[in-house]
């Protein structure tokens, strides 16, 4: 059995060989203890979440941990339905708890289960909470002998009423009940279903919303080889209509988002935030500081400076991000991965306020998604394209030989190109004499190398991809 470790979101495993009801029934409460003991202002509330999602087992894990929690002397809010992950933590907030244990493997394919812990702030807790969580399953405290109380309770119309709040909605769905705009969702079968109908009241074209925890034999991830419906769905509307049409992804837990413009096009959160950085600082006139990932777009900074905002980059992971939220006043935070927070709302990355605020901006502009980044684009004089590929490798042994590799042999030179420069942030981002750039970046639980690259064109971005996969392998 693998051990239990806290990644970049939490701890994840494959139901009934890693991840077990024993194995929930240890860690659910000493997070809760470790909550308690770093929750600040919410340390006395005594009171932790504990909600879910739509895999396989997923509310009996719950139930499983919301007992193991209760017994351990907290109260505890089980919820009574799936719902989207940033709903717990938004619940977590509001109701002064300790925090949130939530039952998600994200984007995961449907074999793996996993557990997120969020803190009293409405995020996820830092680094050093997890390890705490860690350190203690080595040497667990002694569990109270008075059990807490447990009561069941619904996520859904505050998470929706919070929402509904932050945007111009009457003109969405003006917008949407006059036919300027006709809106596409794939909930990829994950926690997002019905959520966009319940927050707009109006009626939406939702795909994949049954639950099915083998997710059509793929996974809830929002990469475009999982949409191929969505995009025939969308190809087919825009044939028989001139109108706006937008669509939307979300994943399995519904904290990231991808999006497809009325062409059909995908649109990766590489393009989706500047967008949403224009809107919100052009049209709403928010202000503050604009966070991205070392595997961010080259043009967000430039979008930044554009409209006067300060950046900052942190370490892949939306723990970092959130993180800063905390200290500093932030517009908007993202990852190339889909996620993207507000510092309007939690410091939580929420897919379905990210869908709210593209609409709103289709809306208010006239224009289709793909438009306003191509204006961007204009403005900031700079054009890219970007891929990412994640490389299965034999075995930990070879991700370590590898590792190795870069920290003893540094690469001078990628798919023939000088290498000016190296950041080592998070994983070996190197810049290229060309302006593009390579990331060569290890998966922390498993043996996976993470290859990312953005380059003036596609052609060249598979060049330096293709490159490192090729170096890899041999």
């Amino acid at each position: 059995m693998n051990p239990i470790k806290f990644g970049t979101d939490g701890w994840r495993g494959i139901i009934a060989d890693d991840f077990t009801f024993d194995r929930v029934a240890l860690v659910a409460p000493l997070a809760a203890q470790v909550l308690a003991q770093t929750g600040g202002n919410n340390a006395s509330s005594g009171t932790v979440i504990v909600g879910y999602d739509r895999r396989f087992l997923a509310e009996d894990f719950a139930q499983n941990a919301a007992e193991a929690v209760q017994n351990a002397g907290f109260d505890v809010l089980l919820s009574e339905s799936y719902a989207p992950t940033p709903a717990f933590s938004l619940a977590a907030k509001q109701l002064n708890a300790l925090g949130a244990i939530v039952l998600t493997a994200s984007h995961n394919p449907g074999s793996y289960l996993g557990l997120k812990v969020k803190g009293g702030f409405g995020g996820s807790v830092s680094p050093e909470v997890t390890q705490q969580i860690e350190a203690k399953l080595e040497n667990p405290a002694a569990l109270s002998a008075t059990p807490g109380k447990l009561e069941n309770f619904n996520p859904w119309p505050a998470y929706c009423k919070t929402l509904r709040e932050m945007v111009d909605i009457e003109a969405i769905k003006d917008a949407i009940a006059s036919n300027k705009i006709t809106v596409f969702v794939d909930v990829m079968h994950g926690a997002a279903a019905g959520g966009l109908s319940q927050i707009l009241e109006e009626t939406v074209q939702e795909i994949n919303s049954d639950r099915d925890p083998l997710f059509g034999g793929g996974a809830p991830e929002p990469l475009p080889r999982y949409l191929s419906k969505l995009f025939r769905m969308m190809r087919t509307h825009q044939r028989k209509s001139s109108g706006l049409s937008v669509g939307f992804v979300f994943d399995g837990d519904s904290d990231r988002i991808a999006a497809v413009d009325s062409s059909g096009n995908f649109l990766s959160s590489q393009i989706l935030i500047p967008i949403l950085i224009e809107h919100l600082a052009s049209r709403r006139g928010f202000t503050g500081e604009v966070i991205k990932t070392v595997s961010g777009s080259d043009i967000i900074p430039k979008i930044a400076e554009l409209y006067g905002l300060p950046l900052f980059e942190t370490p892949i992971g939306y723990k970092y991000i959130a993180d800063r939220m905390l200290s500093t006043q932030v517009l908007v935070g993202g990852e190339e991965s889909g996620g993207i927070g507000y510092g309007t709302h939690i410091p939580e990355r929420d897919a379905l306020l990210s869908a709210l605020y593209l609409l709103e901006a289709a809306v208010k502009s006239g224009e289709d998604l793909s438009e306003i980044y191509s204006r961007l684009q204009k403005e900031t004089e700079f054009t890219s394209a970007y891929d990412r590929i994640d490389l299965h490798l034999a075995n930990m042994e070879e991700r370590a030989r590898l590792l190795e590799l870069l920290q003893n042999q540094p690469l001078t030179e990628i798919a023939g190109k000088t290498v000016v420069e190296c950041n080592k942030v998070d994983g070996y981002k190197f810049r290229l004499t060309d302006g593009s750039w390579l990331l060569i970046r290890f998966s922390g639980t498993e043996p996976v190398l993470r290859l990312y690259s953005e380059a003036a064109t596609l052609k060249e971005v598979m060049q330096n991809l293709n490159w490192a996969k090729a170096w890899a392998q041999n």
